[in-house]
């Protein structure tokens, strides 16, 4: 079958549809689903999609920060490594992540969900376990890049496969639920940490080293299981009967994820030439700093209040675990709203007091109040990271340039936390004033840049509905919350995102 024309109207690709339930001319009719089965289609969706993924991420955000708790057990000392080359063993991760993630959505893109995700998960278990056995410093420099090369496709590459699954008001609920994993990965990670610990000697090695050998070999083993679980696009899920596998893809008809679309570089293209998706990138990358830094430094910045190790692996919980909640509540209140911006700068502004109170509180006197301020950044950081990462895959349209888009704004962002590898040095202990300052920092800056792109966004909105009342289809584009396309009225051919029927999510 023939790739649908650029131009094309957008639709639900009509000889697809015939194909599935045999119905010509379904789309020119098509059928009528109860506010019941769209809620049971929409449940099963949840249940089959999002706990696989979100156990992968999961294991993605546990095997990467695992090694700030790996520190704490002795990890420099026996690698010999001083806490300058530690820090640079973090940042060659996030090089490895940032070269590489464009070029993983675009394999992603151009074979399948079900192969590319579980081969990526397994391939950073192989690179987790083998910390394990690092000797030296140089071992410990090339399975940090190497795992950043090999994590590096996870997450845009879930952003998208989701935007192929749900309309564009249901995306980021999915998308923040999928990184509540990340704060989840957190707490797990300090109570699993605190217990393997405990089997320093067991085969003559360190606790250290066992928490990268057991969390590498659980990443592996679940891996193996994902090539069962993760299906492909809608058109082909084994998961859904021939009827909701119909249901599934006029669902969609208001978005592109029903296209017939190809692989394209001028996709590519057109995203590194928007500004909009730079902005998306620029929001990520004013989290994207004080995110790693708190999740890589995180027991470091515990124990050096005053904490022994073991305290310091069970403090990490409470912090990731009240931002867990924050991230899950702020989801639900952004998808009622249909709001995205304010979500992102009410949680900075709470990041920003945490930030301030470490600043100003002298941790070795008030290491209560230090505490606060750790848990109050953590829980103004996840749940507004929640909402950014969500914002490119319900804004931008065309296959190719949103997976362009997803993967540029976590390059982008993830350069934020190559800088901030370098902040929290040994010689800065105990009041990590220059890393808590430039967080804080950062974390003013984001909410200048969400500001601009909310009105940059709003803006466009405008410009869009005077074009359509200008060629008498202003009544045809639906609320931009709903993300629907409306009728054509007179704006003939699809123009992705840039057509005035697409309304950006604000």
């Amino acid at each position: 079958m023939a790739p649908h024309s650029p131009e094309a109207p957008i639709a639900v690709d009509k000889e697809r549809l015939d194909t599935i339930n045999d119905s010509p001319g379904s789309l020119v009719e098509p059928p009528s689903y109860s506010r019941e089965e769209e809620k049971a289609l929409v449940r099963k969706l949840d249940l089959r999609l999002l706990p696989p993924l979100t156990l992968l991420y999961l294991l993605s955000f546990l095997d990467r920060s695992n090694v700030a708790n790996a520190r704490i057990e002795g990890l420099a000392t026996d690698l010999g490594i001083s806490g300058d080359q530690y820090l640079t063993g973090l940042t060659l991760y996030f090089i490895g992540y940032v070269l590489f993630e464009i070029p993983c959505n675009i394999v992603l893109k151009r074979t399948s969900p079900r192969s590319w995700l579980p081969t990526l998960t397994l391939v950073w278990g192989v690179v987790t376990t083998l910390q394990g056995i690092t000797q030296n410093q140089s071992g410990f420099y090339a399975v940090r890049f190497f795992l950043g090369v090999a994590e590096s496709g996870l997450f845009p590459g879930v952003v998208f496969f989701l935007s192929m699954w749900y309309q564009r008001n249901e995306q980021h609920y999915r998308v923040a639920l999928f990184f509540s994993a990340a704060s989840l990965a957190g707490a797990f990670g300090g109570i699993l940490a605190y217990g393997i610990a405990f089997m320093k000697g067991v085969g003559g090695l360190d606790g250290w080293r066992w928490i990268f050998i057991l969390e590498g070999l659980l990443t592996i083993i679940v891996s193996t299981g994902a090539y069962f679980v993760i299906p492909n696009y809608p058109l082909t899920a084994k998961f859904l009967s021939p009827s909701e596998r119909t249901h599934a893809l006029h669902r969609l008809a208001s978005c592109d994820s029903t296209r017939d679309e190809s692989f394209t570089w001028s996709g590519v293209l057109s995203a590194l030439k928007d500004p909009k998706c730079w902005l998306y990138g620029f929001t990520f990358h004013t989290l994207s700093l004080p995110l790693y830094t708190l999740s890589l430094f995180l027991p470091t910045i515990i124990q050096e209040l005053g904490f022994s190790a073991a305290q310091a692996q069970l403090l990490t919980v409470p912090p990731y675990a009240i931002a867990t909640g924050l991230t899950v509540t702020a989801a639900v209140f952004s998808e009622r709203t249909r709001m995205r911006s304010p979500f992102i700068l009410a949680p900075a502004c709470i990041s920003i007091i945490g930030y301030i109170i470490l600043l100003s509180v002298p941790s070795i006197k008030s290491p209560g109040a230090a505490y606060v301020g750790v848990i109050l950044a953590a829980a103004g950081i996840y749940p507004a990271c929640a909402i950014a990462l969500s914002w490119p895959a319900n804004n931008v349209s065309g296959q190719t340039k949103r997976a362009t888009a997803c993967a540029m704004q976590i390059s982008v962002g993830n350069m934020g936390a190559v800088i901030g590898t370098q902040l929290y040095r040994t010689e800065y202990a105990p009041r990590f004033f220059v890393g808590h300052g430039v967080a804080c920092g950062y974390m003013i800056a984001n909410l200048g840049v969400v500001c601009l792109l909310w009105s940059v966004l709003i803006r466009e909105n405008r410009m869009k509905e005077r074009i359509l009342e200008e060629v008498g289809g202003g009544a045809g584009g639906k609320e931009e919350g709903s993300g629907g396309l409306g009728t054509e009225g007179e704006v003939e051919g699809w123009r992705a995102d840039e057509d005035p029927r697409w309304k950006f999510q604000t």
